[in-house]
């Protein structure tokens, strides 16, 4: 019986012979290779594991961050007493994630409706962030070049009116035109429109901002800048 299964061996062609010892190799060296990036991948875990003394400065920020806030709200600044729109642009410059209006990285911005609320969360959070009122143009260049929409929590370019019909077509909104109208009129629908828009990432202004630290009515970057928010708009779009 070896006998026979060594004969049939010899009248298998050399060539296939050496494919199969090639194979062989490649195959043991790809394990190899995966080897390897396992412990390459467990090793960089273990170098980003963060360092105690790194919290412990983090946590040392945050605190900073809550007890100026506090000065700021015993403080009574008056904020937007008399608003001249209902709409607000907030652009965030600065500092702390502000999740409650939605402005997770700096230079990313938000269309807003000016209610008690709106005005309480700037007084907090002023020195992180420059408003204004934005106009027509800007409203509708936004959201023309820096738009895209919330699908099912994707980050979706505005290209397609379908995908607006999709998500906002039950309030009769069904093109970019109607997002644009409903943001500059703060129409009836204008909280779904905000919300179906991602927060907008704007472009760093050229020569960056200087005076941050300082409210823009006292000549920083920061605090209401009322319809001056569209010079900065313009270059940052």
């Amino acid at each position: 019986m070896a006998e026979e299964e060594a004969k049939a061996l010899s009248y298998i062609p050399e060539t296939i012979l050496k494919k199969r010892k090639t194979n062989e190799e490649v195959a043991l060296r790809r394990k190899a290779q995966l080897e390897l990036r396992k412990h390459a991948s467990k090793k960089d875990k273990k170098e980003y594991i963060k360092k105690p003394e790194e919290f412990v400065n983090e946590f040392r920020y945050r605190e900073v961050d809550l007890v100026r806030m506090r000065h700021r709200l015993k403080k009574k600044r008056p904020g937007l007493a008399t608003p001249k729109s209902k709409l607000l642009f907030i652009i965030r410059i600065q500092g702390k994630t502000l999740y409650n209006l939605r402005l997770r990285k700096v230079f990313s911005a938000v269309f807003v409706k000016v209610n008690a609320s709106v005005i309480e969360k700037l007084q907090r959070v002023e020195p992180y962030v420059t408003y204004g009122y934005p106009n027509l143009k800007n409203v509708k260049e936004l959201i023309h070049k820096k738009g895209f929409g919330n699908v099912a929590k994707q980050r979706v370019p505005l290209t397609d009116n379908n995908v607006i019909e999709q998500a906002l077509g039950q309030h009769g909104i069904l093109c970019i035109e109607d997002l644009v109208h409903e943001i500059a009129n703060v129409g009836p629908h204008f909280k779904e429109v905000a919300h179906f828009l991602y927060p907008f990432m704007l472009n760093k202004p050229q020569g960056g901002l200087k005076g941050i630290k300082k409210v823009y009515k006292d000549g920083g970057e920061s605090g209401n800048r009322e319809d001056h928010i569209n010079e900065l708009i313009d270059k940052m779009n």
